[in-house]
């Protein structure tokens, strides 16, 4: 068959479809939705971040338990496309979910773990963002005995707080109280996970903060410590709603995620993704 595309690029990027589409059995149409294309592949390709505890580390986490059981309600199988994150969610989305990496892979029919923010979605007027499947937010952790309570950062102290640097966490304490907190912040961790881990190994003797779900994900359970949200005005109190995002043009597809979504969270199975993972679910 000749290719028509107006452009090499495009061209290119119709026959790697087609190679793809071929292993699954059926050739893409062009002029099938992209739910459609779904069906006829027999494959869901669902883009999700490498290295983000709790939700993906080396294949395993709440969001490739929620890929698979999204592949499962279209009745296809699921493809992972783990990546790592750019420097921007805008970066993050155009490389994902509607241009494709410069690197030659992407996009995927579905990137998860995506801000439900209203500037967000203004500012990418290429993709539809939907189906929030969770909240989280910036917290702290702190050991019980050395920090019964925790309703200001002044009570902080002198106290050591693991926390990665290069994180919301992290930039929100380096500025609480104009600085006042920045000489004692042990910065070196790569993620909240680590961050926690130094906390209950006593490498830091209070305090740890981060995500509320890289926290608990180390510490939810243990009668020692305690997970709130940070007590700072700077943090948003109740967190942000995490969702996924599809093409601008794939309407039938984000409507069949959606019902998904909806029905994991009214049977309890998206509770129980988050309980494997040792995280309290919220619904968003």
């Amino acid at each position: 068959m000749a290719c028509t595309s107006p452009s090499r690029r495009d061209c290119l990027r119709w026959l790697g479809a087609a190679a793809a589409a071929a292993v699954a059995g059926a050739p893409p149409r062009l002029s099938a939705t992209p739910l459609a294309r779904v069906r006829e592949r027999g494959v869901l390709t669902v883009g999700i971040y490498h290295d983000m505890p709790p939700f993906h580390v080396d294949g395993k986490g709440i969001d490739v338990d929620l890929a698979q059981a999204l592949a499962e309600s279209l009745g296809v199988k699921l493809a992972l496309l783990p990546f790592h994150a750019d420097e921007s969610m805008n970066d993050d989305l155009r490389h994902m979910v509607w241009r494709g990496h410069y690197l030659g892979y992407g996009p995927a029919d579905v990137l998860l773990h995506v801000p439900v923010d209203r500037p967000l979605m203004d500012g990418t007027p290429q993709v539809t963002i939907f189906a929030p499947y969770c909240r989280d937010r910036v917290a702290m952790a702190r050991r019980l005995e050395r920090l019964p309570r925790l309703d200001t950062l002044s009570q902080l102290a002198d106290h050591a707080v693991a926390v990665p640097g290069q994180s919301l966490a992290g930039w929100l304490l380096i500025g609480a109280d104009r600085g006042a907190y920045k000489n004692q912040l042990n910065t070196q961790w790569k993620d909240g996970t680590a961050a926690a881990r130094a906390l209950l190994r006593g490498e830091v003797a209070a305090a740890a903060a981060g995500l509320a779900s890289e926290l608990e994900s180390v510490l939810r359970g243990d009668p020692r410590f305690a997970v709130a949200p940070m007590p700072s005005p700077r943090a948003p109190r109740d967190g942000w709603a995490v969702g996924m995002a599809v093409r601008r043009d794939a309407t039938e597809l984000a409507q069949a995620l959606q019902r998904a979504v909806n029905d994991l969270a009214a049977r309890g199975r998206l509770r129980q993704m988050f309980e494997r993972g040792n995280v309290t679910w919220q619904a968003a």
